[in-house]
């Protein structure tokens, strides 16, 4: 009999829906004392078990059964927690207890129903990265401010309407993250955050920024868009490091004036600017990329053709077009000289008149088709809409086009749009992650030029349509890194399926419950250069895994596996490799 549970007839053997209780299998345990990492992400947990808290403080089961110093665990030598992972679960309440891992360096608690924090989180002064996004907080504590050592914090989609005043305080801040939450307005201790280099700020419902921003002088990225924001201080020109500036979807009805030395884009999109000056462009020294779509521009000056910088976007020729339209902008008066450049201006096609010879203006709702997408890149994208459905407009538009990539990741699709079947013979690639299928027509078989799915998060429960799906067609990429709410949904084992797909290049199964993989049959996948099996429940690496010669990139990180140690691991591919065959037994 073969060492390897290889032999399993059954297909469908890994998608099966398993219904067990979620429970923190004790060697996750045992090997996180030696690592000093758990991942318990994804497992349905509606509280942090105790013995997590406790993992560092209570004796080992192992210690009071061999406590011989020939012992081949050396239980004594475990390491202190430095990286806890809880996101996708369903806790509800962190408690104090949290206290209990002082060496914590990372925390990640995103997507789960928190509704507030313990103040015993300001002890946790080892803490460099801390993410809570995708919960239901109202508010922070004002000990969290005391972190000195905090390099990230992403808080965005959640319900907070204001922010510590001490905020300040996180001196040593890099990255924060504050993005679609109910923030009226920032606190007065922003400008202290010196260290910051990225602030994502949008999808608020703040009026104004605050002068003290000019302090923030490290600041590379800046995200105010979906605010309601009337005007932008003078003050940020003295953000000197800032080369992005995102202001969509607010009130602005002047173009800021910004000589800010290394800002290279500068993103003005649906607003309500009605006239560029030469004052305001000719502060745009170093601007690669100007976007001024959906605004109530009617003249462009001649000063525009000063922007050398600009990045070339598209040429114009003064016989090709009458009128000239900025998005949902009417331009009555273009000079030539603009056509004889080239500028990253995002320009759309004449609208067409309605009977009464008027033109119809398009509303920037409307504007949901990329021509220049369709036609030039043969690309079909509507991503991170959080759609149930693709606007049919988006099809007719593709109409006799051959498309060859498609992207509708991160919407709330419970299906495969049948009318993909219109592209059967152009079809490469789609990117369907981060929805919610549960089901798939089989005719979906007939895309045969499809080289490349990316399924990852998304709810694949209907196991025999993806089977056929995926043993149907002729994929070299497969990206299957599900994050379901429900855990009888995550895959359990290694889906055979995959193993008998012989033109597999690339398997992505990270951020599962992957428990054993079987090297004798993925050495039958001759394509195969790549397989991310990181964030699983892999206990053991068979050695015959080095025989697979043909892997390129072989990730294994965030498994409770002791062998190899996380220092070879971390060594790369050929490392791991040369260790896993020189453990095969002779």
């Amino acid at each position: 009999m073969s060492r390897f549970k290889g032999g399993c007839k059954d297909s469908l053997a890994g998608f099966k829906v398993q219904t067990a209780e979620p429970t923190v299998p004790y060697g996750l345990l045992k090997a996180a004392r030696k690592s000093g990492q758990l991942n318990l992400s994804g497992r349905g947990l509606k509280e942090v078990p105790q013995n997590v808290f406790r993992l560092n403080i209570d004796t080992p089961e192992e210690a009071q059964q061999n406590v011989s110093f020939g012992a081949a665990d050396r239980w004594w030598e475990q390491t202190d927690l430095t990286k806890l992972l809880l996101s996708s679960n369903q806790i509800t309440l962190l408690s104090d207890d949290i206290r209990l891992l002082p060496g914590l360096t990372t925390l990640d608690l995103h997507d789960n129903q928190l509704s507030s924090l313990p103040s015993a989180l300001g002890e946790l002064q080892n803490l460099q990265q801390l993410r809570l996004s995708h919960n239901q907080l109202h508010s922070l504590p004002v000990e969290m401010c005391t972190l000195e050592n905090l390099r990230s914090l992403t808080l965005q989609q959640n319900l907070l309407e204001n922010l510590p005043e001490d905020l300040g305080q996180l001196v040593n801040l890099t990255e924060l993250d504050v993005s679609s939450n109910q923030l009226k307005s920032l606190p007065s201790s922003f400008g202290c955050l010196v260290s910051l280099q990225k602030v994502n700020l949008c999808h608020n419902q703040l009026s104004g920024l605050p002068d003290s921003l000019a302090r923030l002088t490290n600041v590379k990225l800046l995200d105010c868009s979906d605010n309601q924001l009337t005007e932008i201080p003078a003050s940020l020109s003295e953000m000197l490091a800032l080369e992005q500036l995102y202001l969509r979807h607010n009130k602005l009805r002047l173009l800021p004036k910004l000589p800010a030395p290394a800002l290279k884009e500068l993103y003005v999109g649906n607003n309500q600017i009605e006239q560029l000056q030469t004052e305001q462009l000719s502060c745009l020294s170093a601007i690669s990329l100007l976007e001024l779509r959906n605004n109530k521009i009617k003249i462009v000056p001649e000063e525009i053709t000063l922007l050398s910088t600009l990045t070339p976007f598209s040429m114009m020729t003064p016989c090709s077009v009458n009128r000239l339209y900025l998005q949902a902008a009417r331009i009555f008066c273009c000079p030539y000289i603009i056509f004889s450049m080239c500028l990253c201006l995002f320009f759309v096609e004449e609208p067409e008149k309605t009977d009464g010879g008027d033109t119809a203006m398009m509303l920037p709702s409307q504007a949901r088709v990329n021509v220049h997408d369709i036609k030039t890149l043969k690309l079909l994208a509507y991503s991170d809409k959080q759609a149930g459905s693709i606007p049919e407009e988006l099809f007719d538009a593709a109409a006799d086009q051959s498309i060859a990539t498609v992207n509708f990741s991160k919407n709330q699709l419970t299906s495969v749009p049948p009318r993909l079947l219109e592209f059967q013979s152009s079809l490469s690639e789609i990117n369907l992650g981060f929805n919610r299928l549960i089901s798939c027509s089989p005719d979906i078989c007939k895309l045969l030029q499809l080289t490349h799915i990316d399924l990852r998060y998304a709810d694949t429960a209907d196991t025999q349509i993806w089977t056929e799906f995926i043993s149907g067609i002729g994929l070299s990429d497969l990206c299957l890194c599900t994050r379901c709410i429900s855990v009888a949904h995550r895959f359990k084992s290694f889906p055979d399926v995959l193993y008998e797909t012989l033109s597999l290049e690339t398997i992505l199964l990270a951020n599962n419950q992957v428990c054993e993989v079987d090297p004798s049959r993925l050495m039958k996948l001759t394509h195969l250069s790549t397989l991310d099996l990181a964030n699983n429940d892999l206990l053991n690496i068979p050695p015959e895994l080095g025989l697979c010669t043909t892997l390129r990139c072989l990730s294994l990180e965030g498994n409770p596996f002791r062998t190899p140690r996380a220092a070879i691991v971390a060594k790369g591919t050929d490392a791991l490799m040369e260790y896993l065959r020189s453990r095969i037994p002779t």
